[in-house]
């Protein structure tokens, strides 16, 4: 009778356990393909936490001068860091678009002295859309030009296409400018309270594991800060030294060459290789020294972010291999596009942290 009893039970124990396995399997590939159809929104909700963990940070430090309240504090942060963009925007704006312009051109101009020099030298670049070369004239050789008006049928489908390219750049624009104000808006709600969505995130953890939650949500929170105010101050000095730096080799638009070499700064290892290429492509326009000269000064400003910045910012770093970043990066990169490879650090940061918290909590559980 007792074997019967336990045979029943041990039966019900493991048709409870395949129960639970099937449940958490068909519920782990639903957040798979939940994850993959929303990747884009997920991230933008991601950006605008990174964004909210960026002020709070900022906030905090402020409060180690100035002893007041939290929203007063966010409030002055949100109001000078306003200010300083509209500075930007009032002060440099003419400039920053004037040499936007004019390294649009540069880039232009060196990529077709580029697909010159490559056809030169027998290499095959019909690959390359440079533009132009599919409006070739239809005239045979020898033949009159014709002056003849374009029928009705050419007048609507080109009138057609310039409907559907502005079209189609409104769409563009206002998402971006959509995208740009939601993580904004969650980022300054996420900074304005970050205890309630703490507790509003340890709160659906199972009460056992809401200890080891909570240590995981803080741990997560310290590095993310950290990260990011050594980031910030990373792409300040990038920006400022590749500043001068082009501007006395005597490169056009050295202002807004480190611009963009500081907003890069931002995707470790891929952004600095985009960001020197971009300042040695332009700076051929003024020669093979300025060129050379830009690729020294590249070189140096990567050994002051990668060897003496960032360890002495943030004192103790993340500890992640370069090789393991880069796959990452170019994992995410490949699937999720510029949103992957732009948060490929921080989400990598933050698998590392539970990571380690769960195998010191293996390794504490062990038996000594």
């Amino acid at each position: 009778m007792t074997v019967s009893i336990e045979g029943r039970q041990s039966r019900s124990d493991l048709a409870s356990a395949i129960s639970v396995g099937g449940i958490g399997i068909v519920g782990f590939a639903a957040l798979l393909l939940f994850t993959w159809y929303y990747a884009a929104t997920l991230f933008l909700i991601f950006a605008g936490m990174l964004l909210g963990v960026g002020l709070n940070a900022i906030t905090t430090t402020l409060g180690r001068v100035l002893k007041a309240p939290h929203a007063l504090r966010l409030t002055i942060v949100c109001i000078v860091l306003a200010g300083l963009l509209l500075g930007v925007g009032f002060l440099g704006g003419a400039t920053i678009a004037r040499q936007a312009t004019a390294l649009s051109d540069t880039i232009k101009a060196q990529l077709v002295g580029v697909k010159a020099f490559l056809e030169q030298n027998g290499i095959d670049t019909s690959y390359f859309e440079l533009g132009g070369s599919s409006a070739k004239s239809e005239t045979p050789p020898g033949a009159a030009p014709s002056h003849n008006l374009p029928s009705a049928g050419t007048l609507a489908s080109s009138g057609g296409a310039i409907v559907s390219q502005t079209f189609r750049l409104l769409l563009g624009t206002v998402n971006a400018v959509g995208n740009f104000f939601i993580v904004l808006f969650l980022g300054l709600t996420f900074a304005a309270q970050p205890g309630v969505y703490r507790k509003g995130l340890l709160f659906m953890a199972p009460a056992r594991h809401r200890a080891r939650a909570a240590a995981i949500t803080d741990r997560i929170g310290w590095t993310l800060q950290r990260w990011l105010m050594a980031q910030m101050v990373t792409m300040l000095a990038v920006f400022a030294v590749t500043s001068i730096g082009l501007a006395i080799i005597g490169v056009a638009g050295a202002f807004i060459l480190g611009i963009q070499a500081g907003l890069l700064a931002f995707i470790p290892t891929i952004g600095a290789l985009i960001g020197g290429l971009i300042v040695v492509l332009a700076s051929l326009a003024s020669g093979w020294v300025a060129a050379v000269s830009a690729l020294v000064l590249f070189l140096g400003v990567h050994v002051m972010e990668s060897y003496i910045l960032t360890p002495m910012v943030q004192r103790q770093a993340l500890e992640i291999p370069p090789a393991t970043l880069f796959a990452f990066q170019v994992l995410l990169g490949t699937v999720f596009g510029i949103w992957g490879l732009a948060l490929a650090l921080p989400l990598l940061a933050i698998v590392k942290v539970i990571i380690d918290e769960f195998k010191c909590g293996e390794i504490s559980a062990q038996p000594a």
